[in-house]
């Protein structure tokens, strides 16, 4: 079907993703088929009755629009361009489709009112709306694009619109400038997938991702609208949201986002005509108050696809909803949300009891290998004591009762140099005894050791011994290996 129509396979699945395939092949022909021609009568200089005999004779062909607008008429052949009459250049007349009249009914704009028209290019909608407020009050139109805006300004000077001012803003940053307004009017730049009649380009040139980057575009103006409105206007306090498109994502998904975020409520549209808005789709759960949005289908209402939203600003101070900055949401309903919620709690008790577990663990190697730590530092205690012990050397009895050392060997000078002390840098303990019990007493004590059974260079492998030739207890050893070995544990678990 997408080749026969001459979509592209992206949109074609969108759509059957939303109809039937029975309604869906309805939907494709009716875009087929072009809309009628409609124009609307300006009130400002005209009435509609009387412009409807101007142009029949003239032999334009033409019906009221329908019991829903006062002001619009259907226009099935003209021998004359309807552009281009007496009428037209008089400004009597605006051409204009018939779904875009439901935005500018369901903002029932009144007189002395301050109005924005966020999105305003080419002016249509515009001049509707300064028509209804019948030239009073304050009107401002805005667009973003500067081109665009020469055409608004034509049609305002040609339909003779005498308070409107002309803005040219990113809609997103205008409450930075413009606040305080009593409607507004965001008609969302969108991907037209209302008008494929009047622009056939779409099927091919459009795609899903541009769908999501315009929702994306269109949820971010739907909020500084929001903002742009005054919850504390006496008549106001509303904003009409609209686009040319049929997707949800464009149209309900927008809505609802805009629900959760700002202190707003739908209320109804005020349009006879129309289809209430999905309250869901696919695995998506709306607010139960989005079905008072209107749709609009070219294969029901016989016009271009257009959807309407009018919210009700009831706070100016912004919800707690807020604070999430995240622009998309999941959609899921509240079920699937609880069911989420308690997965992800499951696996928060899973992975708490998988840390308890693994410290325990890492608890008790610590413990085992505190332990060998310890035997270790013995033995390397050991091995330093037997590294650092003092060279044997030969003394022979001086006149005075000293005892004179001999010269040590070169290399018994250089084995001491390369074997560190490690207890050089301490300080000596209370009481006045070294902290090195292999420094001996006073010089010429008479302290000697043992020798060490033929180790090369000359030192000993047994322990320091007293000057009686007893080995001397090794309690205070093993007690500073104990408090070093705590020590460093302590700063292991600090860090």
């Amino acid at each position: 079907m997408a080749s026969y129509f001459g979509y592209n396979r992206e949109l074609m699945v969108l759509f059957l993703q939303m109809f039937s395939p029975a309604e869906c092949l309805e939907f494709i022909e009716a875009n087929e088929q072009p809309r009628p021609l409609v124009i609307r009568a300006n009130t400002l200089k005209t009435r509609r009755r009387d412009l409807a005999q101007a142009l029949i004779q003239r032999g334009v062909n033409l019906d009221p629009l329908a019991k829903w607008s006062k002001v619009g008429l259907k226009i099935y052949d003209s021998p004359v361009p309807i552009g281009a009459t007496p009428e037209y250049l008089a400004g009597h007349y605006m051409l204009q489709s018939a779904s875009s009249f439901g935005p500018v009914l369901s903002l029932a704009p009144e007189p002395n009112e301050r109005i924005l028209d966020m999105c305003a290019a080419p002016g249509g909608k515009t001049t509707y709306v300064a028509q209804l407020m019948r030239n009073s009050g304050s009107l401002v139109a805005n667009d973003l694009k500067k081109q665009r805006l020469k055409a608004t300004v034509a049609n305002l000077h040609r339909l003779g619109v005498k308070n409107c001012a002309v803005a040219n803003y990113d809609g997103r940053k205008l409450p930075a400038v413009f606040t305080g307004f009593d409607r507004v009017l965001l008609d969302a730049p969108c991907t037209g997938m209302g008008v494929i009649a009047r622009d056939p380009s779409i099927k091919t040139q459009k795609t899903e991702k541009d769908v999501h980057r315009l929702a994306h575009l269109q949820k971010e103006l739907l909020l500084a609208a929001i903002d742009a409105v005054d919850a504390k206007s006496a008549s106001g306090g509303v904003v009409v949201y609209s686009t040319c498109s049929v997707m949800v994502e464009e149209n309900e998904a927008v809505v609802d986002y805009a629900l959760r975020k700002r202190a707003v409520k739908l209320v109804d549209a005020g349009l006879e005509h129309g289809k209430p808005g999905f309250t869901r789709y696919q695995q998506q759960r709306f607010h139960p108050s989005v079905g008072l949005t209107r749709r609009f289908y070219p294969h029901v209402h016989n016009m271009d696809g257009f959807f309407v939203a009018k919210f009700k600003k009831y706070a100016n101070a912004l919800t707690h909803r807020d604070t999430d900055d995240n622009i998309e949401d999941d959609g899921l309903s509240k079920r699937a949300k609880r069911k989420l919620q308690a997965a992800n709690q499951q696996a928060s008790d899973n992975v708490q009891a998988n840390v308890d577990e693994d410290l325990s663990a890492a608890s008790e190697d610590e413990e085992e290998a505190q332990g060998s730590s310890e035997e270790e530092e013995e033995a390397d205690d050991e091995n330093e004591e037997e590294a650092v012990a003092p060279p044997v050397v030969a003394t022979k009895p001086a006149s005075k009762g000293k005892a004179t050392p001999t010269a040590a060997p070169k290399a018994q000078e250089a084995q001491e140099a390369r074997a560190p002390n490690k207890f050089a840098n301490k300080k000596p303990q209370k009481g006045g005894k070294p902290f090195n019990k292999f420094q001996g007493g006073k010089s010429g004590g008479g302290t000697t050791v043992k020798s060490g059974g033929g180790r090369p260079g000359g030192f000993t492998g047994g322990r320091a011994t007293t000057a009686t030739g007893e080995p001397k207890p090794p309690k205070q050893k093993r007690f500073m290996d104990n408090k070093m070995a705590q020590v460093r544990m302590q700063k292991r678990q600090k860090k």
